[in-house]
């Protein structure tokens, strides 16, 4: 929305913006949904099942018509591939490995030459991620495309929960439905087609989470969906006023990981389970929550690779999340690396829920999430720094310098000096003998689309580079 929308947005009555947001959701309805989706979504829950064998089949056929499509129909990679044959260079194009990885700086320079040239962005849906980074990226998918993507997320993220969008549900995300400065509700607005009650995580201040507990009921929403540190926040409050009238059929998770703490409270404030999920615009990957507690990839999303260094990594080490899209061939990305560190499951290890889909064991954090240690490690899990139940809300880990941490975090009722200390030898016992700086705040600032980065580091990017050549990853961190 231009600023200038945006304003007399703002200046609607509440009753008028649900109106508003109603008519944009009839239209979203009409581009996600169609004749097909009950019978996309039959097709994803069966292939749920497929034997592996069947179902790297599937993968390698698709991967096969993927690379051939970008190699002779995209610009970029036609030019990539021409320039290497006049050098010479005869290696195949069917073979994944032969490609080079793309970083995210390249898509976002030319982001136009990565659609293939038998298609118009004029008639294409646009969408458009900032990240964490802010800088806006630009994607391209046919409407048959968006649609067939929301049916897997209607078979893989609603029925895997036993919910479906006639459901009534709460999404808490980054949207500015409310300007940041209102101090009285709504902080929401009912998006009727879409059955969704959109709800502002930029005011989950202690004062104002009441007003949210109390629309979740009026609204009788049915399952929540939300950043993990949005819906603990929620949680919180909720436990804190011993309110046992917000109650879900699960509690879904999205952009943030969900450390055990958080899981813990989330349950027990909405009595359900919580089911952790992942993704991203450029749909390159996907994953979905098991009732057993893991993390099964879509096939039909990519192809993902774990690579240390530029090679593969071990089997079930944790490396960097390359991964090739096999769902949008009009713009595909051919190994895109995405910015976050994880590690496969073991192959061939049956899931006791019964679907035989891969396993992303975890999902380690962002690159330039992970910290460094002077003595050459690179820490890329602090969660339990916050463990056994420390009296804080939210915090952020920031490495300022290479021996020196800042720690923002927001107090719950219990926190004394104490708790301050122990985070401080916590944190010197993951990396140290380190300065490190407690400053409570008020509220840990989000980025611009509203999520909570826990872990940051601000040294230099070529710094980070420089150590990261040369840092061993610390296994008590992954």
């Amino acid at each position: 929305m231009n600023p200038w929308a945006q304003k007399i947005y703002w200046s609607l009555p509440a009753p008028a913006r649900s109106l508003a947001a109603s008519a944009h959701g009839l239209r979203l309805r009409a581009l996600r949904y169609g004749p097909d989706t009950e019978r996309l979504a039959a097709e994803a829950l069966e292939k749920d099942r497929w034997l592996p064998g069947r179902l790297r089949a599937w993968q390698e056929e698709r991967l096969a018509f993927v690379l051939h499509r970008a190699a002779t129909r995209v610009p970029y990679y036609r030019e990539q591939w021409s320039e290497r044959r006049r050098r010479g260079d005869r290696s195949p194009v069917e073979i994944l490995a032969n490609w080079p990885v793309l970083e995210k700086e390249t898509l976002r320079a030319s982001p136009g030459a990565f659609v293939a040239d038998d298609r118009d962005t004029r008639r294409m849906v646009h969408d458009h991620t900032s990240g964490t980074s802010g800088k806006p990226l630009d994607i391209w998918q046919t409407r048959e495309s968006v649609r067939a993507w929301y049916a897997l997320f209607e078979a893989r993220w609603r029925r895997w929960y036993g919910v479906s969008r006639a459901d009534r549900w709460a999404n808490v995300g980054g949207q500015l439905v409310a300007p940041h400065l209102q101090r009285t509700p709504p902080f929401w607005i009912w998006n009727a087609p879409l059955h969704q009650l959109y709800m502002s995580s930029y005011h989950l201040a202690p004062d104002l989470i009441p007003f949210y507990l109390d629309a979740l009921t009026r609204y009788r929403i049915r399952y929540i969906l939300g950043y993990t540190s949005s819906l603990y926040a929620l949680a919180l409050e909720a436990l804190g006023r011993g309110r046992d009238d917000v109650r879900m059929a699960v509690a879904v998770t999205n952009a943030e990981p969900v450390l055990p703490h958080q899981r813990e409270a989330i349950t027990a404030a909405f009595g359900c389970p919580v089911r952790a999920t992942y993704g991203m615009t450029e749909m390159v990957a996907a994953a979905g929550e098991c009732e057993a507690g893991r993390l099964h990839l879509w096939p039909e999303a990519g192809v993902v690779e774990v690579l240390d260094r530029g090679e593969p990594a071990p089997e079930g080490s944790v490396g960097d999340l390359v991964c090739t899209g096999l769902f949008n061939a009009d713009m595909p990305l051919i190994r895109y690396r995405l910015g976050d560190r994880g590690a496969l499951g073991a192959q061939g290890v049956p899931c006791t829920c019964g679907r035989t889909l891969p396993v992303l064991r975890e999902v380690d954090g962002r690159l330039d999430d992970t910290l460094f240690t002077a003595d050459g490690r690179r820490i890329g899990r602090l969660d339990t720094v916050f463990k056994d139940r420390l009296p804080v809300r939210e915090a952020q880990i920031v490495q300022e310098t290479l021996t020196r941490v800042r720690v923002r975090y927001v107090s719950a009722p219990g926190f004394t000096s104490a708790s301050g200390e122990s985070i401080v030898n916590r944190v010197r016992a993951r990396m140290g003998a380190i300065d490190v700086v407690l400053e409570e705040v008020d509220a840990i600032p989000r980025t611009p689309n509203g999520k909570l980065r826990a872990v940051l580091c601000l040294l230099p990017a070529e710094e980070q580079r420089r150590l990261a050549a040369r840092a061993v990853t610390d296994p008590a961190n992954s």
